[in-house]
């Protein structure tokens, strides 16, 4: 059902295409914020405070991690110069994408979590790593991947778009358009975004269903996310120490539990390790609340700050007048 609510938000887009306007983006993204408050109140009511709590963590990190994806979608539609008018086809096609692999990481992840317990130790080694390669700057973020490289070489690419499609035709010749690349480039983008964000909720919860549900609410919206946030994406300068420090937090948390829980014969002679604790529900909640509200705030600070600071130099390098000095008029 949820699936289909997604799936019938992104088929909009194909009947009525436009760039949605701030109020029409902000009602969207307000709609599926109280649909996801909603479903989580009734886990509470027909389930209990333990699930219920552990779809909030889950899905504020997927959300949170859904944002920092759309700041490299934003990077990808300006490295490639893609028109306004058809960024929505493109976020349609990269919430796609991302459905699909999210939900085959979600069965590879349960299955190995049910046959092997010591792939904890694997996830959390990896959001740890994760966490400290998120602390580089996202400028750093390279939009033309090793396969878009070889494509540019390899294949007759126009520099015009036409519209969302991957092949046209220019004096008689079939060429691929510039939308081949953004394509893969928004694939890629979402195959590492998987790679980090299914250990990232597996940390929260062993739940297959809560761990889908929470990943199809964070991308619900995403499309109006993009046009509501627009620029402010590159005010919150710090969202990435807010991230970073959210995976490498469940990261930390899933090695203290692969412990918890241990049964590799080389570590600690195959039993459990009684002495590391086990980080609940709750604690991950409040960490995960704290992380993003201080780093957006501290963003806001930041960007004013800044501003004022642009201001006052604009200020300084206006021309003033003494009353002795000459005017213009005057002469």
């Amino acid at each position: 059902m949820l699936t289909l609510i997604l799936i019938g938000d992104l088929l909009l887009v194909l009947k009525r295409p436009h760039v949605p306007s701030f109020k029409e983006s902000t009602l969207w993204v307000a709609f599926y914020v109280a649909l996801a408050l909603i479903f989580a109140a009734l886990m509470f009511i027909l389930g209990d405070a333990e699930h219920g709590g552990q779809f909030l963590a889950g899905w504020l990190t997927e959300y949170s991690l859904s944002i920092d994806n759309l700041f490299v979608f934003v990077i990808i539609m300006a490295r490639f110069s893609v028109p306004r008018k058809l960024q929505q086809e493109v976020l349609m096609v990269g919430i796609i994408i991302a459905l699909i692999l999210r939900g085959i990481f979600i069965l590879l992840g349960a299955s190995l979590i049910e046959n092997f317990s010591w792939i904890f130790y694997i996830f959390g080694a990896w959001l740890v790593w994760t966490a400290i390669q998120q602390l580089r700057n996202h400028e750093d973020e390279d939009s033309e991947t090793f396969i878009v490289r070889v494509l540019r070489k390899r294949v007759s690419i126009t520099d015009e778009y036409d519209g969302v499609k991957l092949r046209t035709t220019v004096d008689g010749r079939r060429f691929f358009t510039p939308m081949i690349i953004v394509f893969i480039a928004i694939g890629t983008t979402d195959l590492l975004f998987a790679l980090d964000s299914i250990p990232a909720i597996f940390g929260i919860t062993q739940s297959p269903f809560i761990v889908f549900t929470a990943n199809v609410f964070a991308l619900m919206g995403l499309r109006q996310l993009y046009f509501l946030l627009g620029g402010l994406l590159e005010r919150l300068e710090y969202l990435k120490y807010g991230i970073a420090f959210i995976l490498a937090f469940i990261g930390v948390k899933l090695v203290l539990h692969a412990m918890h829980v241990n049964e590799l014969p080389f570590i600690n002679g195959g039993e459990h390790i009684e002495w590391a604790p086990e980080i609940s529900t709750w604690m991950s909640l409040g960490v995960i609340l704290a992380a993003m509200a201080v780093a957006t705030v501290a963003s806001l600070i930041k960007a004013r700050l800044d501003a004022k600071r642009r201001g006052h130099t604009l200020m300084e390098e206006v021309p003033h007048f003494t009353e002795d000095a000459p005017r213009q008029h005057d002469q």
